[in-house]
């Protein structure tokens, strides 16, 4: 039985409670990490394959126990040539060079804005220059999102490289049925948008958010990153983007209020519920492509090359943001949207990707297996969290796991931190007798303390009568 080693926050079957998920951020910040992960997880599942996740974690140290215990690695990546993201590349690069294993990467691409210049990317070329060669030493070639990642390289010199796009897209194989249900949105459809911090703050979207909400009541908010799920369950704005009053996930939002805000940590029940709308769109490449796997007509506003290289591959109807007026109907992305490219000419690009995986010695479960039956049918009997939703002061039953997860983690810190105090009273001369001393200070009550972590919302909520 081969074993493959995926670099992905958490395995598809690893049901998580919101709190904890939140706690390790199993969404690596960004739910739609998920999404690809996934879908590389289901692809790569065959009878005689068994994938495992790495859980996120890039530990160089652990290369002797991979090379030991696994027959590849697997790397889906985003936007992973970024500056911010330069040194998880770095501390990547010095793990593949300690492997003896495959290693194939799927996905990548270079993040610059919309007129594709990488000139912001020049100071990182030795890092990525690095990263592909180690790659290349692994493997028969790298799989990129498209064409602006693919110049991007082989400007540097780089030949074996491949545009496959995302695998997030082939998570149902060669099929991909979109199609528009309704003849026209109407004020009653049910319509879901989304859209990073940086296109609500620069890019104008807000505007566009307030007024589809003004004139959609049935609209819906689809967040993805860490802070807005933590905004959306603890009530957290303590970061610059949390403290975004313009985001539909801070309090103070219209939106947030109204219990018109998700967050998802599970692709699953993300999938399922975008089932049930008419149409999605907003900046977000990510949260449209989990609309179209749910069969969705959704129109991406694209922000950015790593959006607009990957809806020109993928011939996903797009718009530039910057090019869009602030008084924007969806109804009209949703009539000009023509799906029959994207559906049309989905098994091309399937097959293209399958031979990527094929060249790299991977086999996958539509030609390989039984098209994902088996990993499907454990995903279904499984129940995991629904999606993260505004915690709103009229509802107080949210308090139960809530409060129960504060007084577990606090009961968890008490012990570890008795055992450090243990540990230090052996090691260090004069430690013992400080800490019987601090022993007769009465520890501030779970009630306290739980007020302290959660803050305004958890008082109130808390108060006799509420």
């Amino acid at each position: 039985m081969k074993r493959i080693l995926l670099r992905s926050g958490k395995s598809p079957f690893d049901v998580v409670p919101v709190e904890e998920a939140l706690h390790r951020d199993v969404i690596a910040t960004n739910s739609g990490n998920l999404i690809f992960s996934d879908a590389a997880h289901k692809i790569l599942t065959t009878p005689d394959t068994e994938v495992f996740s790495n859980g996120m974690r890039t530990d160089v140290n652990a290369a002797a126990r991979i090379n030991e215990e696994y027959d590849a690695f697997v790397v889906p990546l985003a936007n992973a040539f970024r500056p911010t993201f330069e040194q998880p590349l770095q501390r990547l690069t010095r793990l593949i060079g300690k492997l003896k294993i495959p290693v194939v990467v799927m996905g990548v691409g270079a993040q610059a804005a919309l007129d594709q210049d990488p000139t912001r990317l020049k100071a990182m070329e030795p890092t990525v220059r690095a990263f592909c060669s180690a790659v290349l030493e692994h493997s028969a070639s790298i799989g990129v999102r498209g064409e602006f990642t693919e110049k991007y390289l082989t400007d540097m010199g780089f030949r074996d490289v491949e545009v496959i796009g995302c695998p997030s897209m082939f998570l149902h194989g060669d099929r991909l049925p979109v199609e528009k249900r309704a003849a026209a949105l109407t004020a009653d459809s049910r319509i879901a948008v989304n859209g990073s911090h940086t296109a609500v703050r620069t890019g104008g979207l807000h505007r566009i958010i307030t007024r589809t909400h003004a004139h959609y009541p049935n609209l819906r908010y689809i967040g993805q990153n860490l802070t807005d799920a933590r905004q959306l369950h603890w009530r957290d704005v303590n970061s610059p983007a949390g403290r975004m009053t313009q985001m539909p996930t801070h309090p103070d939002h219209p939106m947030y209020q109204e219990d018109k805000v998700r967050v998802y940590v599970d692709p699953v029940t993300w999938i399922d519920d975008l089932k049930e709308y008419d149409f999605s769109f907003g900046g977000r490449i990510h949260g449209n492509i989990a609309a179209l796997l749910a069969g969705t007509p959704a129109t991406v506003l694209a922000f950015d090359s790593r959006t607009l290289e990957l809806c020109r591959y993928f011939e996903i109807p797009h718009r530039l943001l910057s090019e869009v007026p602030a008084d924007l109907d969806p109804a009209d992305l949703y009539e000009e949207a023509d799906f029959s490219a994207l559906t049309g000419n989905h098994k091309e690009r399937f097959d293209r990707f399958t031979s990527f995986l094929d060249k790299n010695g991977l086999s996958n479960t539509f030609t390989h297996g039984d098209g994902g039956v088996a990993f499907d049918k454990k995903l279904r009997s499984l129940s995991f969290p629904a999606g993260v939703r505004p915690w709103n002061d009229t509802d107080p039953a949210a308090l139960t796991s809530r409060f129960g997860w504060l007084q577990q983690r606090i009961t968890e810190l008490d012990s570890h931190n008795a055992q450090l105090k243990r540990d230090l009273a052996k090691h260090r001369p004069g430690a013992k007798a400080a800490a019987k001393a601090a022993a007769v200070i009465p520890a501030p009550s779970i009630y306290r303390r739980a007020k302290r972590v959660v803050g305004g919302p958890l008082r109130r909520a808390l108060k006799p009568g509420k």
